[in-house]
This record gives C-alpha cells, sequence and structure tokens, in this order.
C-alpha cells in the first residue's frame, strides 16, 4: 500500500506490500531501534548545540492574577462596573479634548471608527462664577460682581482671527438657537459646529445646566433664549412663563428664565412680537438685563421691536441679527440665507445671523461656517459684534 502522506506524488515507484513481521522480525525490529536510539542519544551528549544551529527562543509563561475585587461589591457587579466607568471615563476625555469620534451606527466608547481632529476650543471661563451669582427666588441669577465684572464680559469666548485672514477681514457671528430641548439635536449642535459659534440654550429640557456646561465645554458662548409674547398669543404658546404684556413690569417670569442655568452672556428673544413692540412691558425687562451685565440679541424677525430704540437709553450692550433662517426652512431658503450672509458680511463689515438647531439645516450651517476662513472671512462669537455703551454715552442718546 503506498504511504501517500509521507511520499510525494509521481516521485516514488509503487512500494511493495508489506508482510506483518514475524516474531523473528519483531525482535529484531525491536534490537534495531534499541540501538538506534542508544547511538542517537550518544550522538546529542556529543554535539555542543543539539539543536545543530537552529534559532531558539526561550519564553517564560507567567500567570498575572486578576486585581482583587472589592469586598464591598460581589462579583459579578464589579465585572460590569469595570467596563462602564472605562467607557465614561473615554467619553469624557473626548468631550473635553476637542477630538471628534464617529462610530458603527452610534456604538459607545471604546469602539471608535473614525478619529477626526477638530479645532482647539477655547477655554472658557469656569462658570458660575461665585462673584457673578445672587441668590434669587427661583434659583441663582446673574449679576454684576462688585469689582465691575460682568457675565457678558467674564463668560464670553474671545474672539480669534486666523493668521491667514488680512487685517480688517468680513467678521461673521452665528448664532444657533432651540438648543436644550431635544437630546440629539442638541449634541449635534454643540458637537458639530464650530466652538465660535454662539448657542442659545432654552428654558426647558431636562437638564439645562448640563447642556449649558457641555456646550461652553466645547468652546461655545451661550445666550439664554427667553419665550416672549407672540402677536396670537395664547394660540401659539412659546411656553411656560412667557414674558407677556399684560404683566406690565413684573420680572418674576424672566427670572425664573434666568435661573434655569448659568454661564450665559445675554438674553435673545424666542418669538416676542408683541412683546418687543410694548414700552411698557420690554423697558422693565432690558432694564433688568442691563443691570445685570448681560447683553440683549433681537433676533430681528420683528420690524416693530423697540429694542434697538430703548438699548441706548438703558445702557444695554445690544445687537440686531441682520439675517434670519427660519424653522423649517428649506434646503433651498438656507442656501438662499448662507448666500446673503456672506455677501451682507463682505458688504458691511460684518453681520450676525441667527438660526435654528434643526437636522436639515444643521449639516449645511456646518459646513458654511467652516468654510468661511477659507473664503476670507473670520467666524466670530456674538459677543465680538455687539454694540457696547458707556453710560454717558447712554444718556447722551449714542449707541455704537
Amino acid at each position: 500500500m503506498t504511504d501517500e502522506l509521507n511520499e510525494p506524488l509521481g516521485l516514488n515507484g509503487p512500494s511493495e506490500p508489506r508482510r506483518a513481521p514475524g516474531r523473528r522480525g519483531r525482535a529484531a525490529v525491536f534490537v534495531t531501534a534499541l540501538l538506534g536510539g542508544a547511538g542517537l542519544a550518544t550522538l546529542i551528549l556529543a554535539t555542543p548545540d543539539p539543536h545543530a544551529g537552529q534559532p531558539v527562543a526561550i519564553a517564560r509563561i507567567e500567570i498575572v492574577e486578576p486585581p482583587p475585587t472589592p469586598a464591598s461589591a460581589p462579583a459579578e457587579q464589579a465585572s460590569v462596573a469595570e467596563p462602564l466607568r472605562r467607557a465614561d471615563d473615554i467619553a469624557d476625555i473626548e468631550r473635553r479634548s476637542g477630538v471628534k469620534v464617529t462610530r458603527i451606527g452610534g456604538g459607545e466608547p471604546p469602539a471608535a471608527l473614525i478619529i477626526r481632529l477638530d479645532e482647539q476650543h477655547a477655554a472658557l471661563a469656569p462658570a458660575p462664577d461665585e462673584r457673578l451669582v445672587e441668590k434669587g427666588r427661583h434659583g441663582p441669577l446673574p449679576k454684576i460682581g462688585a469689582d465691575g465684572a460682568k457675565p457678558m464680559e467674564v463668560y464670553a469666548r474671545q474672539a480669534t482671527i486666523g493668521a491667514r485672514l488680512p487685517p480688517g477681514a468680513p467678521r461673521v457671528a452665528l448664532v444657533v438657537g432651540g438648543v436644550g430641548l431635544n437630546p440629539r439635536l442638541s449634541a449635534n449642535a454643540i458637537d458639530e459646529l464650530p466652538g465660535a459659534v454662539t448657542l442659545a440654550l432654552a428654558p426647558y429640557g431636562a437638564d439645562p445646566e448640563g447642556v449649558a456646561t457641555r456646550a461652553r465645554e466645547r468652546g461655545h458662548e451661550i445666550l439664554l433664549q427667553a419665550p416672549m409674547e407672540p402677536y396670537d398669543y395664547p394660540r401659539e404658546n412659546p411656553g411656560p412663563h412667557t414674558l407677556l404684556t399684560t404683566r406690565g413690569a413684573g420680572l418674576d417670569d424672566l427670572h425664573w428664565l434666568m435661573s434655569r442655568f448659568s454661564g450665559y452672556i445675554g438674553i435673545v428673544n424666542y418669538l416676542g412680537a408683541q412683546f418687543t413692540a410694548d414700552a411698557t412691558a420690554l423697558t422693565p425687562a432690558l432694564t433688568d438685563i442691563a443691570g445685570r451685565g448681560l447683553l440683549y440679541l433681537d433676533d430681528g424677525t420683528s420690524p416693530r421691536s423697540l429694542v434697538s430704540t430703548l438699548a441706548p437709553r438703558l445702557a444695554l450692550a445690544a445687537a440686531r441679527a441682520d439675517v434670519a433662517i427660519e424653522a423649517g426652512a428649506s434646503g433651498e431658503a438656507v442656501e438662499k440665507a448662507l448666500t446673503q450672509i456672506e455677501a451682507l458680511a463682505r458688504r458691511n463689515g460684518q453681520v450676525i445671523a441667527v438660526a435654528g438647531a434643526l437636522p436639515q439645516a444643521m449639516t449645511r450651517i456646518a459646513r458654511f461656517a467652516r468654510e468661511l476662513e477659507r473664503k476670507g472671512i473670520a467666524l466670530v462669537p456674538l459677543s465680538a459684534l455687539v454694540s457696547r455703551v458707556e453710560d454717558k454715552e447712554a444718556r447722551a442718546g449714542k449707541w455704537k
């Protein structure tokens, strides 16, 4: 029978049939094997290198014992808690590092698929700053510090103009509102938009303080988006504690809104065409905002707003948006608005634009913001474009 496992096919002739050895044959085989083994042993002992020069590697196998499980926690619980803790640590490091990690199917750490190095996030002053906080009926309220420090200055992001831009390059401030209501949209706005984009946070939501903290960790200066009375109220109701003309000079609702989170530089209206057109209701609110060292942004959607008229008299730092991308705007409308922003920036030297944190607009706005420097335009935070008025200038009716 041919030994097909040990003899290459076709190289050896057919083997003769093998006969089973008899008793004498078996004895001869045993003696031969014994002599052969003795000879081999002698050869090995006589050879200095038993491996005949072949490479040799020696590895020590050590058994490492797992770390002891704390006595206070069952073994099964400890084995599950440790991976979760490591995942939490990784997520926290990612948030603080300025590194964007995209995972398969939105998976959790540490299964990273794509890592993108983003901008270095500007470090903002810690919030709340004890100098700038006073106790209110509904919670902490912003105030001007005893040393004159103002929230709109302490909590602001510094404007950084790229070295590749020429002196006097046009400047654009983008404000994205509605952050804090939908967790996924809020996370996208915080993570995907450049840090120089200012975010306006709604006073509602499960964790407004947490959202504010995370936004500022990513380098965004933030605003409080205050709901104000529209013309068709209450059919269109912006939400609880809306500022109403029927409340007169009462500031309780405003203070409730102000106490929802900390670290904001000012207030921006949400709706409010009726409220901002009523001097009797608007004046006390703007006076309180100015007295707390906050700025005010008019979103520019109401032509009857009196903010630009009242602000100089109240020494209020204020601005009005030049372009507003309306909620629910089509892709074509968004593109048209972005083209208008660029054109106004080149013509006027600066422009303020507001938009909502909506899925259909977010991706395009983020791309537009990142492309501005390449087009010779600087992206700056809102605080860099807000007019500031000193008290003596306010009394003279001047507004820079």
